[in-house]
């Protein structure tokens, strides 16, 4: 698009000075003498040009023409469906397959949509659950095609994944995010994601560099909050994560900002080490904020398929969490995980990510999830 404009312009320009004209080379390569104050006025305007524009180019490097907030929703939804594109072949078409396959609704169909649901990873006890319900259902409500079978599997996922937490709740201010997740799940761009989506709904945000320890993430953190266009608090390198957090609290305090969102480290020495640093930072939160609405996010990368259950579970004995953001859902054909942790650990996912721009992380919304998911028919 800059490169559309500097052209338009470079046009214009040469339209206006018409005591000038610009020669084609001849075929003998001969060419006509161009004036040189002629040049150097064009120099001298394209440098104020491109210094003019240089806002416009910034903002296309971070999201292109359809992502622009007006037609986000409508954008995301293409996107998410484009992005659950693995899973759905992974799940949906399976399903989609046993069905007609069936001339029957008997157990060897429910066998079979059975092991459909587990290799798909949406774990062991969660696809029993989902059978069982079914069979429940085909009986109660005479179910006997498999157009039926279909609709009653697509319901019992959606209700399943129904929760009514699933925004985050945010009233006090300053309130806190806490981000945790362990190194190479995406933590820091879905921080930056973040920022860029709560700065959309008008509020201030700062973002607090906690993740000290692993080489480079003060820097990679700063690119995207760059791009999010919001303040970050950061210290140099292996200092005190909750020297940092206190530092952010207290420039909340003083710019009477919205929001802080806090990296936190995804990894120490040990496992103590680093759940002791995660209450260390707690402490900090609650002394200094009494009463602030504290909102703790763990970060899953969805193709690790049932490892991202396992890390829930750990995380959630060092820390109430509160919801999670499910990443890399593009990438993977485990999008089953999403109704397995919600069904085995009852923690609700808030965001989900589908893509590498910056709306590419949407707040969760389990009936455009499961609509994307199996679509109609």
């Amino acid at each position: 698009m800059a490169k559309n404009k500097w052209f338009s312009w470079g046009k214009k320009k040469a339209t206006e000075k018409e005591e000038e004209t610009l020669i084609q080379p001849e075929i003998e390569n001969e060419f006509e003498e161009i004036d040189e104050d002629l040049v150097e006025d064009i120099i001298e305007e394209a440098e104020d040009f491109i210094e003019d524009t240089a806002e416009d180019i910034e903002e296309e490097d971070i999201y292109t023409e359809e992502e622009t907030p007006e037609n986000t929703k409508v954008g995301f939804f293409g996107r998410l469906k484009d992005g659950l594109k693995k899973t759905r072949d992974s799940i949906t078409h399976k399903i989609d397959q046993v069905l007609v396959s069936f001339g029957k609704v008997d157990e060897e169909l429910f066998e079979e949509l059975e092991e459909v649901l587990i290799t798909s990873d949406m774990g062991m006890n969660t696809s029993l659950k989902v059978i069982e319900e079914l069979k429940e259902k085909v009986k109660a409500e005479k179910i006997t095609d498999a157009k039926g079978v279909r609709q009653a599997i697509k319901e019992i996922i959606a209700a399943k994944l129904t929760d009514e937490n699933t925004e985050l709740k945010l009233y006090t201010k300053p309130s806190v995010i806490v981000v945790i997740g362990v190194n190479g799940v995406g933590k820091t761009t879905s921080i930056g994601k973040l920022a860029h989506y709560l700065k959309n709904q008008n509020k201030k945000i700062t973002v607090a560099a906690a993740d000290t320890f692993r080489a480079a993430a003060i820097e990679q953190l700063e690119i995207w909050t760059n791009k999010a266009g919001v303040e970050l608090i950061k210290h140099t390198e292996g200092s005190d994560p909750s020297a940092v957090i206190f530092d952010a609290i207290q420039h909340c305090k003083s710019k009477r900002n919205d929001i802080l969102i806090c990296d936190t480290a995804g990894r120490l020495h040990t496992k103590k080490n680093l759940m002791d640093e995660l209450k260390k930072i707690f402490r900090i939160i609650q002394r200094e904020l009494p009463g602030a609405d504290i909102e703790t996010l763990l970060v899953l990368d969805a193709t690790t398929g049932q490892n991202a259950v396992s890390q829930a579970k750990t995380f959630s004995e060092v820390s109430q969490l509160s919801g999670l953001i499910l990443t890399k859902l593009d990438g993977t054909a485990k999008g089953g995980i999403v109704v397995s942790i919600k069904s085995e650990l009852n923690i609700p996912v808030k965001f989900i990510g589908v893509g590498e721009k910056m709306y590419d992380l949407q707040p969760f919304k389990p009936t455009e999830f499961v609509e994307a998911l199996f679509g109609t028919q």
